[in-house]
């Protein structure tokens, strides 16, 4: 493209257009003027008539100017338009029976295909957000020096973090550092604020903004994993109750027919041994039926339950010590309200044996937090010694316990979609235990 020498000026194209349209007219007008001026005249109608061919000639140039000129105008408005985003703008006179007219359409046909691009486009977008939103995982967007660019709902929860806060921070600073190396998928041991969990980590790479940058979605798999592991203990315990029972109903027969015939002997140690064989087969009957209770609990009927109603109610049963009922708002829940009981019931008692060792209390209260339904039950108790044992089946640390009651909640509390976990205080001594429930499961709250 050919530069133009210093001091030379181009006119604008609508200048050029007037220069060409005297240019065009300029012979004519001279030949005019000069038969005008050849004819025997008076100098005032020469004068006026000299006006009048000059004033035609320059305004008609004008005209031309102006014609040309507005509709390179409005296309280039158009086009501003379409470089601002606003797709609202339509040219007038559209039509395909001239050539400005078909322009005119042409450029309106790709505005509207625009502005559906556009509508697509953000339907689209919030229909991702939404799906993000509802899924129940984590997702994570790192650019490529590592840093979050995008996160969902489910992963504001698991790092404890809003968006706002989370946003441009390292995966290192998150914990997040080893879901970006290794294989995918694979499954990882990750430490969450009050969450260590096995997950299943995904990745994948797409490009914004000409950049590569790292898709993360982590899948919680402690649940699938306890479901499995709740179905073998069922599985187990199916089996052995089947076959203790059969072994100690011959057992406790026999032992209660010798009893009978032993005490009128005169022998009292053998009438003794033969007692103590019936009560431990039948002690031992009456644990394998817990077990099998814990085996066949059924699914859950909900009905509406108010949630302080039940808790005034359990906190009553407990006699040893008072519990403190520290309350929370009037939540109406979707849930079976004997199994919630029986949940609630175990907390407590648990609580109380805790807080009876060392003379504490036992606080009780329930809320919502960012919807979602959580009940504390809190002790002075001496805390909690292993943690990793404590919904094991068949594991207790009380001398006549059974290891089933905290099992049983567990799966109870899985049962209504939530979650069951009990750990020691962070502000003093004791442990706290917390049922949370999703908010599909509060139905209504004052």
């Amino acid at each position: 493209m050919s530069t133009p020498a210093r001091g030379h000026r181009r006119f604008a194209h609508e200048t050029r257009v007037a220069l060409w349209a005297l240019a065009g007219g300029a012979p004519a007008v001279v030949l005019a003027l000069w038969l005008l001026w050849g004819q025997p005249h008076r100098p005032g109608t020469r004068l006026a008539a000299t006006a009048a061919v000059v004033a035609t000639w320059v305004g008609c140039a004008l005209a031309l100017r102006e014609r040309v000129a507005r509709p390179l105008q409005t296309i280039s408005n158009l086009i501003a338009a379409l470089h601002e985003r606003d797709y609202s703008i339509r040219a007038r006179d559209a039509r395909a029976d001239s050539p400005l007219g078909l322009a005119y359409l042409e450029l309106n046909a790709f505005t509207e295909m625009l502005r559906q691009q556009r509508i697509d486009a953000l339907e689209a977008t919030a229909l991702l957000r939404q799906v993000m939103e509802s899924i129940d995982v984590a997702v994570f967007a790192f650019d490529p020096e590592d840093r979050l660019t995008l996160v969902n709902r489910g992963a504001e929860r698991l790092i404890g973090v809003p968006e706002e806060r989370a946003l441009g921070r390292s995966a290192a600073d998150l914990g997040l550092a080893a879901a970006l190396e290794g294989d995918s998928p694979r499954m990882l041991e990750l430490q969450f604020p009050g969450r260590a969990r096995r997950w299943e980590a995904r990745r994948g790479v797409y490009r914004w903004e000409g950049r590569p940058h790292r898709l993360v979605v982590l899948s919680d798999l402690t649940r699938s994993l306890r479901e499995e592991e709740r179905l073998a203990w069922q599985r187990l315990v199916r089996v052995l109750s089947h076959e203790i029972n059969n072994s100690l109903a011959p057992i406790k027969s026999i032992a209660g027919t010798l009893r009978e015939r032993a005490d009128g002997s005169r022998d009292p140690e053998l009438a003794e041994g033969l007692q103590i064989i019936e009560s431990r087969a039948e002690a031992l009957g009456r644990f394998i039926q817990a077990y099998a209770r814990m085996a066949r609990l059924p699914r859950p009927h909900p009905t509406r339950v108010e949630i302080a109603p039940v808790a005034h109610r359990v906190a009553a049963l407990e006699r040893r010590l008072p519990v403190a009922l520290q309350g929370g708002p009037a939540l109406t829940l979707e849930a079976d309200r004997d199994q919630l009981e029986a949940l609630l019931i175990n907390l407590v008692q648990n609580a109380a044996d805790a807080a009876l060792e060392t003379q504490g209390g036992v606080r009780l209260a329930w809320g919502l937090e960012d919807g979602t339904f959580a009940l504390t039950v809190e002790d002075d108790g001496p805390g909690l010694s292993d943690t990793s044992n404590l919904f094991v089946p068949f594991f207790t640390t009380k001398s006549g316990g059974t290891g089933i009651g905290l099992a049983l909640s567990r799966q109870i509390a899985e049962a209504h979609d939530g979650s069951l976990s009990l750990e020691n205080r962070q502000d003093a001594r004791g442990s706290i235990a917390t049922l949370r429930l999703p908010r599909t499961r509060v139905i209504a709250s004052t």
